[in-house]
C-alpha cells in the first residue's frame, strides 16, 4: 500500500508539472514564451549602460493596409549575458496599431543570430514571428517574409542609430 501511494503520488506531481508546462508552452515555436509577462514598455535592466535598442512598429491587417487597433504584443528575448529570458513584456497597440518598447540587446547563443520574440493576437488571430539582430542591422527570417510580404515596401525592419542605442523599425500583419 505504500509503494502504491509512493507512485500516486509521483504521478500526480510529474502530471501536474506536465500540465503547468503545457500551459506555458501555449504552442509557442520560440523558447521562453510565458503568458504571464508584465505589461511594461521599458525592459532594460540598466538605463545607462548597455547596448539599448527602441522597437516599433504597426500590427497591419492581413492586406496589409490599416494598422489594427487593441493587438496585444507579446515579446521576450534573451537576457545580455545570459541563457534566460528574463526580458518579456506585454504591450497593446494603440488606435492606429502602432507598438513601442525599449530593451537591452539580446544575448546570443553560439551559431544563432540575437534574438527578440513576438506573439501578436486577438480575439481572432494568432501569430508568432522573430527578430533578428547584429550589430550592423535587423533582419527578418524566410518564414516572416513569405506570410508578411504584402506589407511592401514596410516589410523589410529599419535599423538606424549607433551600437549602443538603435531604433528599429518592425511591422507586422495579423
Amino acid at each position: 500500500m505504500r509503494n502504491t501511494a509512493i507512485a500516486t503520488t509521483g504521478v500526480t506531481l510529474i502530471s501536474s508539472t506536465t500540465f503547468a508546462n503545457s500551459l506555458i508552452s501555449n504552442n509557442s515555436p520560440f523558447d521562453g514564451y510565458n503568458p504571464y509577462a508584465e505589461e511594461i514598455a521599458d525592459l532594460r535592466v540598466s538605463k545607462l549602460f548597455g547596448k539599448h535598442l527602441q522597437v516599433k512598429g504597426t500590427i497591419f491587417d492581413s492586406t496589409g493596409s490599416f494598422g489594427l487597433s487593441n493587438v496585444t504584443v507579446e515579446v521576450w528575448h534573451l537576457s545580455p549575458n545570459s541563457k534566460k529570458y528574463r526580458h518579456r513584456s506585454k504591450l497593446t497597440t494603440n488606435n492606429l496599431g502602432e507598438y513601442n518598447f525599449i530593451t537591452d540587446f539580446p544575448y546570443k547563443e553560439y551559431g544563432k543570430p540575437s534574438s527578440i520574440y513576438f506573439k501578436v493576437s486577438n480575439s481572432n488571430k494568432e501569430y508568432f514571428t522573430e527578430l533578428l539582430l547584429n550589430d550592423f542591422g535587423a533582419n527578418i527570417s524566410g518564414k516572416h517574409w513569405s506570410e508578411n510580404k504584402q506589407l511592401g515596401n514596410k516589410l523589410l525592419p529599419i535599423k538606424k542609430g549607433g551600437l549602443n542605442d538603435s531604433n528599429i523599425v518592425f511591422n507586422i500583419t495579423l
